[in-house]
């Protein structure tokens, strides 16, 4: 059996492109040098600028997926993206805390892709919460965060998320601070700024960062370390090209 240590599992959709999902986990995995491995939750239907259509998982076939993955390796972090409801999201959570105490998840909870295709149009706060005090960190974007707080100031509503687990709010919609990012904790906020170097868009960079994230949890950094560090990753993946699918790189 692989080490606990070394080992980071997604559970994300596929995009047939690479650019989003656990495609680009995998990479992200890879390029931090860690054992990344999957479990599919979705299977879209688009590339790196038009979102079609997508065809859901069952919760009994994910479930399946990671048990036989969790037979053969241990894996310290978890990293879930694109999920098709709360039930689903909280009967994976229960199952991987079950099966494996300790372990740490992060949740990367997308609600629009990034062609504007809609996958939740509601979210039951009696039901988001309990599950988010059983996730490590959550990493919205400004309109993701309103929409899971059902309140309009992207701070305010991190800061009542913030009450159950870690929220990493991402600053790559904020007008007033672009490229800004901000680490909710219980009793502490941290920033974290860009650098200066040009960066691109790109079409699933949400997904990278979450994934570095976790890479460098798995590596044993602390939450605020691994957030810079996964900064500082995306930022070159953002910086590799003018395209809208980016390289990664060894980090």
């Amino acid at each position: 059996m692989a080490e606990a240590n070394s080992c980071v599992l997604s559970i994300a959709g596929f995009d047939p492109c690479g650019g989003a999902g656990i495609l680009a986990d995998i990479k992200t995995f890879e390029a931090n040098k860690v054992c990344g491995m999957g479990a599919l939750s979705a299977l879209t239907f688009q590339n790196d600028t038009t979102f079609e259509n997508v065809t859901w998982i069952e919760t009994d076939e994910i479930l399946k997926q990671v048990s036989i993955l969790k037979k053969r390796f241990a894996f310290s972090v978890i990293k879930i993206g694109l999920i098709k409801n709360l039930e689903t999201l909280e009967t994976i959570i229960t199952d991987c805390r079950q099966s494996l105490p300790g372990c740490l998840i992060i949740w990367d909870p997308i609600v629009w892709a990034s062609a504007g295709f809609q996958f939740h149009n509601y979210f039951e706060r009696r039901q988001l919460f309990p599950v988010l005090e059983n996730c490590l960190l959550i990493t919205p974007n400004i309109e993701e965060v309103k929409f899971l707080a059902g309140i309009n100031n992207p701070v305010e509503a991190s800061q009542e998320l913030a009450k159950y687990c870690n929220v990493l709010l991402k600053g790559g919609h904020n007008k007033e601070e672009p490229g800004v990012d901000y680490l909710f904790m219980q009793n502490k906020i941290e920033k974290i700024f860009p650098t200066e170097i040009e960066v691109f868009p790109k079409h699933g960079s949400g997904c990278v960062l979450s994934s570095a994230i976790a890479s460098n949890l798995v590596a044993g950094n602390d939450l605020i370390t691994s957030c810079h560090n996964a900064k500082n990753y995306v930022e070159h993946f953002l910086s590799s090209n003018q395209t809208l699918l980016g390289t990664h790189y060894v980090h």
